[in-house]
């Protein structure tokens, strides 16, 4: 299949666009399709993806008040809604309350909810075995009334333990 712009090259990418409930396929080259992406993202960027995020669902005198300054870098939120970044840590206090719902509406939720690794599980239950062994080994001290190795055992523990 040869390429819709060019009709030169062989189409290696495949484009699918809806609009107004309309599909239009398109099928593109290499280098057309890099002219084509670098052509939406001026049109469709990141930053208009996040600015109409923002005002989703609010009426538009709420978005005008909206002439928030952070005091450390200057960035106004109209600045962070055109460019899709914020300036500096402090612009996260500055907008928070506009920035917990944009959070939700684009992850589903304002608290980050990942994955845990998989070697800090085996690392958890190693110390569980390892805490585990030293209380039997602890109290069989405490049995034989050895309270010198009781006392290093009980503080072996309460390391594990995080205490």
């Amino acid at each position: 299949m040869l390429c819709d712009i060019c009709g030169k090259r062989e189409a290696t990418v495949h484009l699918t666009e809806v609009i107004n409930n309309q599909m239009t396929k398109l099928h593109l080259c290499e280098e057309c399709a890099r002219e084509k992406g670098a052509e939406m993202e001026e049109h469709f960027g990141l930053a208009n993806l996040l600015a109409g995020l923002a005002d989703l669902g609010q009426p538009l005198e709420a978005a005008k008040e909206k002439k928030l300054k952070c005091p450390s870098c200057g960035l106004t939120y109209e600045d962070f809604k055109k460019l899709g970044r914020l300036g500096c840590g402090q612009c996260y206090d500055t907008f928070k309350a506009y920035l917990v719902p944009l959070f939700k509406r684009i992850h589903g939720s304002d608290a980050h909810v990942g994955k845990v690794p998989r070697k800090r599980d085996k690392v958890l239950k190693t110390k569980k075995v390892n805490v585990e062994q030293l209380k039997k080994r602890l109290q069989r001290a405490v049995e034989l009334e050895e309270f010198e190795e009781a006392a290093q055992l009980r503080d072996e523990i309460k390391k594990f333990e995080g205490r």
